[in-house]
C-alpha cells in the first residue's frame, strides 16, 4: 500500500478533535501500556540529551547500540567538553552526519559546564539555548526527564498527526500547537511515545498495516 495522506479508517474516528484524541489515547494505551522513550537512557539526564542528538537522521535502536560504548569512554559532560572531535567522531560514526553531532555535543556539554554546573536544566528556554537543542529534543527532556507537559513532534507524530486529522502541515512547530490544543497536559508525553511506537509497528510512512489496523478492534466509537 502507498502512503496514504489520511487514514483510511478516519471516518470511523470521532469528528470533535478532542474527543478523537481521547480515543486515541485509550486505544493507544492497550497496545502500548508501558509507555516510555525507545532511547535507552538508565534514567541520566545527560545521556539522554546526547542520545537525542544522535538520533537526528538515525534509527534509536542504533543509538541504543553504539551507546555503551560511547558513554564507557565519555561518561559526563566534563568528558564530552574535553574531548578530541576526532576520537569522538569514531564512537558516533554510524549515527550519521557524525562530524556535525561532535562538535555540537563538545559544545553542548561546555555550555553545560560554564552556564550550567554540569546539569542538564529543566526549563525549555534554557535547553534551547544548547548547541544541536531544538524544541523536539528539548521538549523530550522536558516529559521524559521533569515530567512537565510536552509533544514531542518527530517524523512519526507529524505522519500520525496529518493522518488522523489534527494538522495537516508537516512543520513540528504547527504539529506541536495542534496536538497542545487536544491532549490534557498529563497526557502529552505518554501520547506521543505510544504513537511513535504504533508509527513504527502499523502506520508506518511506507506500506502501513491499514487492513490489521488494532485501533478499531475493541472499542466502539
Amino acid at each position: 500500500m502507498k502512503s496514504p495522506l489520511i487514514c483510511p479508517n478516519r471516518s470511523l474516528l470521532p469528528r470533535a478533535k478532542g474527543a478523537r484524541q481521547a480515543f486515541l489515547s485509550r486505544a493507544l494505551t492497550r497496545l502500548y501500556p508501558n509507555a516510555e522513550c525507545a532511547l535507552e537512557y538508565v534514567g541520566d539526564p545527560f545521556r539522554l540529551l546526547v542520545m537525542a542528538r544522535l538520533s537526528a537522521q538515525c534509527t534509536d535502536r542504533r543509538v541504543n547500540e553504539i551507546s555503551p560504548a560511547l558513554f564507557a569512554r565519555f561518561p559526563d559532560a566534563a568528558a564530552f567538553a574535553a574531548a578530541e572531535q576526532a576520537e569522538l567522531e569514531r564512537y558516533i560514526f554510524s549515527t550519521g552526519m557524525y562530524r556535525e553531532k561532535a562538535r555540537q555535543l563538545i559544545a553542548m556539554a561546555r555550555k553545560l559546564l560554564s552556564d550550567f554546573g554540569g546539569e542538564v536544566p529543566s526549563t525549555q528556554k534554557e535547553l534551547l539555548s544548547l548547541p544541536g537543542v531544538g524544541t523536539k529534543i528539548a521538549n523530550l527532556m522536558l516529559g521524559d526527564v521533569f515530567g512537565q507537559p510536552a509533544i514531542v513532534a518527530d517524523t512519526h507524530m507529524i505522519r500520525l498527526s496529518r493522518r488522523w486529522g489534527f494538522c495537516d502541515s508537516a512543520d513540528q512547530h504547527k504539529v506541536e500547537a495542534a496536538l497542545e490544543k487536544v491532549t490534557p497536559r498529563a497526557d502529552r508525553a505518554d501520547f506521543c511515545h505510544r504513537a511513535v511506537l504504533f508509527g513504527r509497528e502499523y502506520c508506518r510512512a511506507q506500506n502501513p498495516a491499514c487492513d490489521t489496523c488494532p485501533l478499531f478492534l475493541s472499542e466502539e466509537v
